[in-house]
Formats: C-alpha cells, sequence, structure tokens
C-alpha cells in the first residue's frame, strides 16, 4: 500500500465533485438552520449598543429570538436524528478470518495488487451479488448477539466494523458453489476495488450523510417522530442526482482500478454470473418454496445451486459447456467448514424470501435434498390433496357420501362450476395463514414477515389446477407404482417407473378450464391408476 494518496486518488474528480455537491446541500440546510440565530443576535447586540432603541425593537428582538430558539431546537433533534438513526443493514451470514483464511486471503491479495485498503470482514448472502457494504455506524456497533461463523457457531447478523474502518465485502453465498476460485476472484476484483474511493473523507462524509436522511425517512414513521421524514425527503430529492453520479463515478473508478486484474477471465465469469441467476432463481421458486411453506427448509440450498446449474447446462444449449469447468476447484474449497456456511446461508435465506424464524425448531426443521421427495414432495401432494376433499365436502350436498377418490373430483369439475371450488380453495388458503401470520409476529416480530417475497398472488383456477395435480400424483403413488420425485429446476415431479411424467398438466387444465374429463380419464388410464380407488391422505 503506498498510503492514502494513492487511495484519494482512486476517488475520481468527478466523484469527488458530485460528494461536495451532496455537502453542500448539507451546508445550506445548517445555514438555513442557523440564519434565525444569526438575525437574533445581530438584533440582541444592536439592542444592548442602543442603535436600535424604542418601539417596535424590543417586541420583535423578543419574536426573533423565540423563533430562534425553536429553530435550534427543532434542528438540534434533526441533526440528532440524523447522526445517531441506524442505516439500514443487510441481513447476512458472518464469515470469521477462522472460517475461510483462504478467502480472506485471496481479497487481501486483491487489494494488494489494486493498492487499495483490504475489506474489514467477509460476509455472505443468499443471493447472486456482490457489493461493499459501510458498517461502522455506531447503532450496528451496538448490534451485538450474533455470532460470525467460526468453530462451527452460526449467525445471521453481521460483523463489526470500528470507526474509519473499511467497509464490509458481502458475497453472494451462490456463487462460491458455482464459481471456481480464479473466476470467484475476478468477479471480486472490481468490488474490492471500490474499498478506495470508500476511504476518501469527502465520498464517505457524503455518504454518510445520506444513509443518515434515509435512515431518517425510517425514523419518521415513529410515533412523535413523524414530522422527521418531509426535511429528510426534501434533503434528499435535493441531493438524490448528485448522490446518484456520485456512485457512478466510484464505480467507474472501481472498474477502472481493477483493469489489471484478471480482466480477460472476468468476461467469461460474468457469464456465470448471469447462469448463477437463473438456477438460483428456479431453485428458490421451484424447489424451495413448496418446503417453506411446509415448515422445511433445505440445508443445502448453495450445494443445489449446483445440480440446478448443471441440469440447465444440459438443457439449454446456450449454457452447454459450462459444466466443464466443475473439474477445477470450486470456491467453496476456501471455507473451512462449507457445509455449516451452506446451512446458515440457506437458513437466512428462507428467512428472506419467505418469512422464515432465524431458528430452526419443532416447526421449522431442516431437510436434506435426499429427504426431500419423500418428506416434502409426498406430504405437499397429500396435504393438497385433502385440502381439495375438504374444500369439495364443504360444497357437496349433505346427502352426498365424501370418497376420496380422484373419481368424485372429475364428476363434480365436469358437471359443476369450477369457480364455486376454486373459491372455497382460496378462501380456506386464506384462513389457513392468519394463524400462522399472527403467531409469526408475536413470536417472531420482523422475521415474520419475508423481505423479498418470491412469488405473487395466485389466482383460484391455478391454486385448483395444482390442488387436482396432487391429487392424481397421490392417486399414482398409490395404485399405479408412482413415487414422489425431485427435478433441480421445476421442483416436485411425479416418476412413474422411474421416468418424469410432465403431462399431466395439460389434461388438468382440460377439465379445470373447459370442464373436459376424457383427456384427463385417458391420462390416467395410460398410467394405470384407477380414479375410483380411494386416495391416501395424511
Amino acid at each position: 500500500m503506498s498510503g492514502t494518496g494513492s487511495i484519494a486518488e482512486v476517488g475520481t474528480p468527478s466523484a469527488r465533485s458530485r460528494a461536495l455537491a451532496v455537502l453542500r446541500v448539507r451546508s445550506r440546510a445548517l445555514a438555513v438552520g442557523l440564519l434565525p440565530a444569526a438575525v437574533a443576535v445581530v438584533l440582541v447586540s444592536a439592542r444592548t449598543t442602543g442603535r436600535l432603541a424604542g418601539d417596535p425593537w424590543p417586541a420583535v428582538t423578543l419574536a426573533v429570538c423565540a423563533v430562534a430558539a425553536f429553530v435550534l431546537l427543532v434542528g438540534g433533534i434533526f441533526a440528532a436524528v440524523v447522526l445517531r438513526a441506524s442505516p439500514a443493514m443487510t441481513p447476512t451470514v458472518p464469515l470469521a478470518e477462522s472460517a475461510a483464511p483462504d478467502l480472506y486471503r485471496l481479497v487481501r491479495d486483491l487489494a494488494d495488487r489494486m493498492d487499495v485498503p483490504a475489506p474489514s470482514a467477509i460476509a455472505l448472502t443468499p443471493d447472486c451479488d456482490s457489493w461493499l457494504e459501510d458498517r461502522t455506524h455506531a447503532a450496528h456497533r451496538r448490534a451485538r448477539g450474533r455470532t460470525a461463523i467460526s468453530g462451527g457457531a452460526a449467525g445471521a447478523g453481521g460483523p463489526e466494523s470500528e470507526p474509519g474502518a473499511a467497509p464490509v465485502l458481502v458475497i453472494g453465498s451462490p456463487f462460491l458453489w458455482w464459481m471456481r476460485v480464479a473466476e470467484l476472484r475476478a468477479v471480486l476484483a472490481p468490488v474490492v476495488a471500490g474499498t478506495g474511493p470508500s476511504a476518501h473523507p469527502d465520498i464517505a462524509d457524503a455518504r454518510g450523510f445520506v444513509r443518515g436522511l434515509d435512515a431518517a425517512v425510517d425514523v419518521g414513521g415513529r410515533r412523535f417522530l413523524g414530522w422527521i421524514a418531509a426535511p429528510a425527503r426534501l434533503l434528499l430529492r435535493l441531493c438524490r442526482v448528485d448522490a446518484a453520479e456520485m456512485e457512478r463515478g466510484v464505480a467507474a473508478a472501481a472498474s477502472d482500478r481493477a483493469q489489471g486484474v484478471d480482466y480477460a477471465l472476468r468476461i467469461v465469469a460474468q457469464e456465470q454470473v448471469g447462469l448463477a441467476y437463473a438456477g438460483w432463481d428456479r431453485l428458490l421458486t421451484r424447489v424451495a418454496l413448496p418446503a417453506w411453506r411446509m415448515g422445511r427448509w433445505p440445508a443445502h440450498l448453495d450445494a443445489g445451486v449446483v445440480s440446478a446449474l448443471t441440469e440447465l447446462s444440459r438443457r439449454d444449449r446456450l449454457a452447454d459447456g459450462f459444466t466443464s469447468r466443475l473439474g477445477e476447484r470450486p470456491a467453496c474449497d476456501l471455507l473451512d467448514q462449507p457445509g455449516a456456511v451452506d446451512e446458515a446461508a440457506s437458513l437466512l435465506a428462507a428467512r428472506l424470501f419467505h418469512g422464515g424464524p432465524a431458528e430452526a425448531g419443532p416447526d421449522w426443521s431442516p431437510v436434506d435434498w435426499a429427504a426431500y421427495p419423500e418428506e416434502v414432495v409426498d406430504r405437499k401432494w397429500r396435504t393438497e390433496a385433502a385440502r381439495l376433499l375438504a374444500a369439495l365436502d364443504a360444497l357437496s350436498a349433505p346427502s352426498v357420501p365424501a370418497a376420496s377418490t380422484v373419481e368424485r373430483v372429475l364428476t363434480y369439475l365436469a358437471d359443476a362450476d369450477a369457480d364455486a371450488l376454486a373459491g372455497r380453495l382460496s378462501g380456506d388458503l386464506a384462513r389457513e395463514a392468519v394463524p400462522a401470520v399472527a403467531a409469526g409476529a408475536a413470536g417472531r416480530g420482523a422475521d415474520a414477515l419475508p423481505l423479498f417475497p418470491l412469488e405473487a398472488p395466485r389466482s383460484g383456477r391455478d391454486l385448483l389446477a395444482d390442488h387436482v395435480v396432487a391429487l392424481v400424483c397421490c392417486a399414482a403413488v398409490d395404485s399405479a407404482g408412482g413415487e414422489p420425485g425431485l427435478d433441480w429446476l421445476d421442483g416436485p415431479v411425479l416418476l412413474v417407473a422411474g421416468v418424469r411424467r410432465a403431462d399431466l398438466a395439460g389434461p388438468v387444465l382440460s377439465l379445470v378450464e373447459d370442464r373436459d374429463p376424457g383427456p384427463l380419464r385417458d391420462w390416467l388410464a395410460e398410467v394405470g391408476v384407477r380414479p375410483e380407488k380411494p386416495v391416501r391422505l395424511v
């Protein structure tokens, strides 16, 4: 390291000039707040020296002093809130150096080569992204009680940083499992290079001011502090353009600084970033979400993303050939206990994307991939089949005997209005969700709701189709030798004689949408399902 001179050079003139523009907004706001006090001082001085004798100056001086005192009080409170309000901190899995010495060594080597400060710590996020995050705020340092992964312990808070420390490097955990060591190094180079501009006093000061205003807007939602939000939003609007341009300048400067580090490999590595996004999204929405809804969380999502992306490479000719890299050293080898890290990241993913608890428990237990078909897929199908038949019971005449058969559903949907059953299912699902949300809100607070919901509400007919598929799959397992299975990209699937049956959705839609049971009856006959035989429910 050559010292602060080279670090300051990383903050390009463009970024620094924008930072100064942001700071000018702060200076002007301070000047506006001090203006009444300055006028009051002038009036009092003039009165004391006898230059403003007689009416109406005594009353004017008193009024101006009162206004100045009020403005100083309000401005002081506002400034204190901006300075003390805790900026949002992304929930992450902290990674102690003792748990990943090779990864820390790689990052420090990158920083040395680019002549920038090394990040103060490393944390993982269950997403396909990487960034630097400033955690030097006093509120962050007070947030103790979360332990970094070290010697098998895991937490979901964040590493603490002392004032003036470099930012924390947050790495997307799927990158560690899918990317090779050289690819990860190439992807992280421009991110790590951003520590240089972060050390520039003007840029750091401007960022702190903007973060404080952003946090003050949230504080404005609290009781008795609602008035805080309006001036905070006004100041944010005044400096928004300059702050955005400052960040663009910082990113450009970091990219330029990283040009000499694995630049050719970075192009290839960026292709892997795009592939990781696609596979990770499918794994979460198609595979993890069904398990989360049942109170189970896959404990090794990051290992699963390798299987999902390998399958995607096999199906998509544009991704063909990416699996040939898998013989090289994976980046997760830089961790001492990759299994413990994967489990912690998987639990955090469930919390962020579904709203699950922060810790495992009797109603929130992990599931291994080998047990997923039996413990998640089969249970999911039978739970949905039971819900479908219960809804049908509620709509049927009391004289109609209740039967847990596919034939009963076929007959009903062919002769009756499908919307009534779809509406009943939607209502039942909504009623089931209310106690769960209430219990979560009481016992887990903010963890009861997902920060990043994965799926929008579905229509009643879509839900009905899913439930009919579940009932048919249960019947196939019970009477036709079917088995629950897992597809890494599509989630729960039905296997018959070891072969996936992906042709069930069409016949079910014909029944639900067109009230035509013919295609589904043909499918049942082909597979060997007996629709009149009762289905085993949960």
